[in-house]
């Protein structure tokens, strides 16, 4: 009977670290001197596994919360059938994922492509080898995504942006709309590296692969993203560029991005 106990207890233990666990944590920033709100979604962790790893940016207002529940609602069930670790963090509303010259604790760049990739690499199984790691983002968080990605290109092996805001110098009215300017300064005087286009030259010999996709109807971003699309083939930079039916909305990025991470899956295999 004791060894029965003993049976029962030990698979009930395994059956714990082994269940696929949505968490909740805060990630202290050196840099910005403050916590960020992660979620970190694992699939059923297996001793002496690890696994592939992507950085979900949000969009403008959103959070890692949302993200889950309307952005990409299949998420979470996606980490379990893939087999891949999410990393959600939290964009602060309207950070644009930069590190801003103008708000000493907007510092995400640093944050996502540097400190939080070396705290999850220290906390969770992850393959610790660009080919294994990717990151993107919608909106606001597919510029975040395509700027962090290709900045810090000897850590993710790819990007993706979904309806991304490629073009910060073109936003018209949405550069003060959705607060650019409060982190990166007036358009006017917009420091060139926070341009998607300074990231070109890089993208050519990054040994990445990029993925975008844009809703014909999103009036928004759909130019941004043929003209950024039209100068990487100008530069027969690699790239796979989709535009299908849909404005901009949930609606459309909840399936965009579902489809963005299927084609990280097989990205990710050998």
């Amino acid at each position: 009977m004791k060894n029965l106990v003993s049976i029962i207890c030990l698979l009930t233990v395994s059956a714990q670290l082994s269940a696929q666990k949505i968490i909740h944590k805060e990630v202290f920033s050196a840099r910005m001197n403050k916590n960020i709100k992660t979620i970190i979604i694992t699939p059923d962790v297996q001793q002496g596994e690890t696994y592939p790893s992507v950085y979900i940016l949000h969009g403008y207002s959103g959070n890692p919360d949302r993200t889950i529940k309307q952005d990409i609602p299949d998420l979470v069930q996606k980490a379990q059938e893939d087999k891949i670790i999410y990393v959600l963090p939290d964009g602060n509303f309207n950070s644009w994922y930069l590190d801003s010259p103008l708000v000493k604790d907007s510092q995400y760049q640093t944050f996502i492509g540097q400190e939080l990739v070396e705290y999850v690499n220290k906390n969770y199984p992850v393959k610790n080898d660009k080919k294994f790691r990717g990151i993107l983002g919608w909106s606001m968080g597919g510029y975040g995504a395509v700027n962090i990605g290709t900045t810090y290109n000897k850590t993710f092996g790819i990007v993706g942006s979904s309806c991304g805001a490629l073009d910060l110098a073109s936003f018209g009215e949405g550069y003060m709309k959705y607060q650019v300017d409060k982190v990166a300064g007036p358009v006017i005087s917009l420091n060139p590296k926070f341009l998607t286009d300074s990231k070109i030259k890089t993208m050519a010999s990054a040994d990445q692969q990029y993925i975008f996709d844009c809703g014909t109807e999103d009036t928004q971003m759909i130019a941004m993203n043929r003209n950024f699309h039209k100068k990487l083939t100008d530069q027969k930079i690699p790239h796979l560029y989709m535009e299908s039916l849909g404005i901009h909305d949930s609606k459309y990025w909840s399936r965009s991005l579902s489809e963005q991470l299927t084609l990280f899956d097989r990205f990710f295999k050998p």
